[in-house]
């Protein structure tokens, strides 16, 4: 197929997010070097205006293949070209995106770093356009975009929490939630306490004080509902934490009387081996390892004999 815009935007619809579509298309990109620049600029343009977070990040992987297995051919054509918009790209397509398409671009960034793949001040403008997303929408880089992870740029391998840590996850954010609410009201009360039974402190008039105690107390009141919910958040915790040990005590168990059992069952096997191998240096038959294994040979089964019977005399 000759190279044409046309042509281009083709192959790019082919395009899916297996490995196998994107070494595909990148081949046939690759081997139109010489339009490295055009094909830029339209990689760029149709990343731009795709809708699809997924779709852009395909785009991304198509752009890691080709100037990642171009630079390994010592062809700069690509680098060259992708230089200039693939930050602007990177970020487009980091955008508006879900945390489990974020961690996969930061990964791909994170490549991009460790191989310097691209020069340094283009892999710093990546990465600063990618934190400053991150700051605008209030997320870290490891709760938002994924951190700098490792992990395949085909595969899954989201940074998600595994099922089984889900409910511990959501207790143990409740709990940072409620922990965090409680410091504030507590040392505010604790301050407030401390002045009202200062020594030096003058003391107001019985009314004032009254009133002022009565502020104290439900300060002091207010500030203990809160670490209560702190301790509740963490009794949950911990309770999830030891259902989680006890089944995965349990399960350990079981993993360890199987392991047994099969070791019993090799060693048992390898007896049989060796004395199969003893028998044939012997040149000797060896036992059977199943059925009639006592050494007597079963009894023969009755069978018809040879000669047909006589036949019978009329009278």
């Amino acid at each position: 197929m000759a190279y044409n815009e046309g042509s281009f935007k083709a192959k790019l619809t082919s395009l899916n997010e297996s490995q196998d579509s994107i070494v595909t298309v990148a081949q046939w990109i690759m081997f139109h070097r010489r339009h490295a620049a055009l094909t830029a600029q339209l990689w760029s343009a149709s990343l731009q205006e795709s809708p699809s977070a997924n779709r852009k990040l395909n785009l991304l992987y198509l752009a890691n293949e080709v100037v990642q297995q171009s630079r390994a051919r010592g062809k700069m054509d690509f680098k060259t070209a992708f230089e200039p918009l693939i930050a602007d790209a990177t970020a487009s397509a980091y955008k508006g995106a879900n945390p489990d398409v974020q961690g996969k671009i930061r990964r791909v960034v994170e490549v991009w770093r460790q191989r310097n793949i691209f020069d340094t001040t283009i892999q710093q403008g990546v990465e600063k356009k990618l934190d400053e997303l991150d700051k605008a929408k209030g997320s870290s880089r490891l709760g938002g975009g994924g951190g700098r992870l490792g992990g395949s740029l085909f595969g899954g391998g989201s940074g998600g929490v595994a099922p089984e840590l889900e409910a511990i996850n959501k207790t143990q954010a409740a709990l940072t939630k409620a922990e965090t609410a409680s410091k504030s009201p507590v040392t505010a009360a604790i301050a407030k306490y401390t002045e009202t039974i200062d020594p030096a402190a003058v003391v107001p008039s019985a009314p004032v004080r009254a009133a002022k105690l009565r502020g104290l107390v439900k300060d002091l009141m207010g500030a203990q509902n809160a670490v209560d919910a702190s301790m509740n958040s963490r009794r949950q915790l911990l309770e999830g934490l030891e259902k989680l040990l006890a089944a995965n005590r349990y399960q350990l168990a079981r993993e360890e009387a199987t392991s047994r059992d099969l070791g019993t069952k090799i060693d048992s096997m390898e007896a049989i081996i060796r004395d199969v191998e003893d028998s044939i240096m012997r040149g000797v038959e060896p036992l059977p390892v199943n059925g009639n294994g006592d050494g007597v040979e079963p009894e023969r089964p009755e069978t018809e004999g040879f000669t047909p019977p006589p036949p019978e005399i009329e009278s």
